[in-house]
């Protein structure tokens, strides 16, 4: 899915600039996504308190459309938009009228009819939830939940999130992002991202089967080796071996990728002393990390899940206050 920077801007963004669906980074600035990153940290004491819930969508439908299984994230968005007090729909793909050969247009039709709010959509195709964000009646909120190899803008800010807790600041950070950057629409995400707040510098560090060709437009340094690529390194994101993306043989085995790119103690000694180390999940033990790095003293894959219900709290948030924003601006009439 190409867009540019202008037109993502434009199809995200309501007349005064706030947010009204969340398709992609591109074309977001500093200031807005310092602005989720502010409104998640305002959620993070809702999930300690002994009722987990604000009013903040109550009367509002959620569907959770998820043409792509995923049962972490499709599990945090329900958790965030229960959290909100919205009413939520998880539509079963498999059983519904999709698989019958009733049209993408058709069941978004269908769906609107019984005043739906907000769709969290993912889906396998990139540019899919860019397409209904086009097409839904004007005042619902699209929020893209993964589109291919895309995008998967709420997995880079919980990322960014986690990072700003541990780290305090972006700038001056030198981070790696390792593995299979090819097949990853976090990467892409995170890339931007972090160019986007500050970071000092991005790499990606991987075979050359497993990174995108010209990856450096995205504004980061490629590396092929582990010691070059995690040196003096703040933040290690290691990436899922996306086995069942992959057409032919990119890899001689997941043992000889481990051997070569697994992130191990050995290894993660070539970053620096007080690096974390970061895994948008699920986890290959034993083949893109090491037990003893996954479950050790500078992982912070457990905050990462923690964090998701936040951002995925104050993106919903945002959407669904940007629509009413924008639906006032329409009609005349403050929200």
């Amino acid at each position: 899915m190409m867009t540019t920077d202008a037109s993502a801007r434009a199809l995200q963004l309501n007349a005064e600039g706030q947010l009204r669906h969340f398709l992609t980074i591109d074309g977001l600035d500093r200031p807005l996504l310092t602005q989720i990153l502010d409104t998640a940290d305002s959620f993070i004491e809702v999930g300690e308190r002994r009722i987990k819930k604000v009013p903040l969508l109550r009367g509002r439908t959620v569907v959770n459309l998820f043409f792509e299984s995923s049962t972490r994230t499709r599990s945090t968005f329900e958790l965030a938009a229960k959290r909100l007090s919205a009413d939520v729909l998880n539509l079963d793909i498999s059983t519904s009228a999709t698989s019958k050969g009733e049209s993408l247009s058709d069941t978004l039709l269908n769906l609107e009819a019984m005043a739906s709010d907000m769709f969290v959509v993912r889906h396998s195709r990139s540019g899919a939830p860019h397409f209904i964000a086009q097409s839904v009646t004007p005042g619902v909120a699209i929020i893209n939940a993964g589109d291919g190899r895309h995008a998967h803008p709420t997995q880079a800010m919980l990322d960014m999130l986690t990072i700003r807790q541990k780290k305090q600041r972006f700038e001056g950070l030198k981070v790696a992002i390792v593995g299979d950057v090819l097949h990853s629409r976090v990467a892409r995400s995170q890339i931007r991202a972090l160019n986007t707040l500050g970071a000092d510098e991005v790499r990606v560090v991987g075979p050359s089967t497993l990174l995108p060709r010209e990856v450096e437009s995205l504004g980061c340094k490629v590396c092929y080796d582990m010691r070059s690529g995690l040196k003096d390194i703040d933040v290690i994101i290691m990436l899922r071996l996306q086995r069942e993306r992959m057409e032919g043989a990119l890899l001689p085995s997941e043992r000889e990728f481990y051997k070569v790119y697994g992130l191990n103690t050995d290894k993660l000694a070539y970053a620096k002393p007080e690096a974390i180390v970061m895994h948008p999940g699920p986890i290959n033990r034993g083949v893109e990390i090491e037990s003893a790095v996954a479950d050790g003293p500078q992982s912070v894959i457990l905050n990462q899940v923690t964090n998701g219900i936040a951002i995925r709290m104050a993106v919903m948030s945002m959407a669904m206050s940007g629509q009413r924003a924008q639906q006032g601006l329409e009609t005349g009439v403050n929200a």
